[in-house]
């Protein structure tokens, strides 16, 4: 029986953004097996500098990045979508060991299996050094983003 993970291309708007709401809610709850199920076992990422593929590999890198990432809030906004493809932007706040804040902005090309499973992940992200006082994402980190939480455009990010 294969994996499946809903919605499933070829996307429509509505579709296509409940994919990248998913995956926020997902990347939110930084649990790194339980997102890594969300992609292919031999799916192929490139993040920042790092190349690796396969669910292994995700939770290792995932891993490490949740325990040098603090207090990690993201939210994710869908840019564009195509057949089994989606692009995303995003911005995420955290703070690092020293108690540094941060806010990574980027851009993501996703790329989908006929089971709605990621393929193909592509990331380009920059961060920002901010104050706290300047930081924009206030939730509760053990739930994910409400509803009624602005969104990327909302804020003017």
């Amino acid at each position: 029986m294969s994996e499946s993970r809903p919605p499933l291309p070829p996307f429509t708007a509505e579709s296509a953004a409940k994919k990248v709401r998913a995956a926020e809610d997902g990347w939110n709850g930084r649990n790194p097996e339980k997102v890594s199920l969300a992609y292919t076992a031999d799916s192929r990422w490139r993040n920042r500098a790092e190349i690796f593929s396969g669910r292994e590999a995700i939770v290792a890198f995932l891993t490490r990045k949740w325990q040098a990432e603090h207090e990690y809030r993201l939210i994710k906004e869908l840019w564009a979508f195509h057949e089994n493809r989606i692009a995303v932007r995003f911005a995420y706040e955290f703070h690092d060991a020293s108690g540094a804040w941060f806010r990574a902005y980027g851009n993501e090309n996703w790329e989908f299996d006929a089971h709605g499973l990621m393929q193909a992940r592509h990331a380009s992200i920059n961060d920002l050094p901010i104050r706290e006082d300047q930081r924009l994402f206030h939730w509760d980190r053990s739930a994910p983003r409400p509803a009624d939480h602005p969104s990327l455009s909302d804020l003017g990010l």
